[in-house]
């Protein structure tokens, strides 16, 4: 099982945190060997400047972008979230009450369509979700454990919710989760590192886009 970097460079944590991290989070898990690609929650909300949503993440969309190009080319299971709810918002439970502007993700609202470059080809799945996790209340662990997958490689919006639940909960379901750095944004620095170094630290693995893309390109090679 292939090990990558540990990623420790955050903005605003002292030397002090992160040596006392040392010893106790700094584990690795390595890659995986059959992972499949995540790209969580990359919906209109999060590009509009009209939208409450609204996170100044659109480098992290062509990132994106460009990982999941080459994870088409390594010819590995691709999947995309969206939050999706009834009109009365009565599926999204104490969240929908808790983030009022959850209800630009109503069903067949203009702000949970996908962003331009990121459409889902036919063979891709789409999974919507109600919850932060992509794992909660869906079929996602039971479709990766069916195709065999030890790993997934996650990208999204945002790290601090979204992305971070769905890496806790990869990790308790028994997959390696693999966040790519330079893939995954919030709406402000400081939750957005702070998230990094707690997933990095306790729950997965994070890791430069250009390593994962390197990896990506070796399994294709193995094809």
């Amino acid at each position: 099982m292939h090990r990558p970097a540990a990623v420790y460079i955050v903005a605003d944590m002292t030397n002090d945190v992160q040596d006392n991290y040392a010893g106790v989070f700094d584990g690795g898990l390595g890659f995986g060997s059959k992972p499949a690609l995540i790209l969580v929650d990359f919906v209109q909300a999060y590009f509009d400047k009209n939208c409450d949503l609204y996170a100044g993440v659109e480098q992290v969309l062509v990132n994106a972008i460009a990982l999941r190009d080459a994870a088409r080319s390594a010819g590995i299971l691709i999947i995309y979230t969206n939050v999706a709810y009834a009109p009365t918002l009565i599926d999204g439970g104490r969240f929908a009450q808790k983030v009022a502007p959850l209800a630009n993700f109503v069903t067949g609202h203009p702000m949970g369509a996908w962003p331009e470059g990121l459409t889902p080809a036919e063979n891709e799945l789409v999974i919507s979700k109600q919850y932060p996790s992509a794992f909660f209340g869906t079929s996602l662990a039971s479709t990766l454990t069916a195709n065999g997958h030890d790993s997934l490689i996650i990208a999204g919006l945002t790290t601090s919710g979204c992305v971070r639940a769905t890496c806790v909960d990869c990790c308790s379901h028994g997959f390696i989760p693999v966040v790519a750095r330079q893939s995954v944004g919030d709406r402000h620095e400081g939750p957005h590192e702070a998230s990094l170094f707690d997933m990095q630290a306790k729950y997965g693995e994070v890791v430069a886009d250009a390593q994962v893309m390197e990896y990506l390109r070796n399994l294709e090679s193995d094809v």
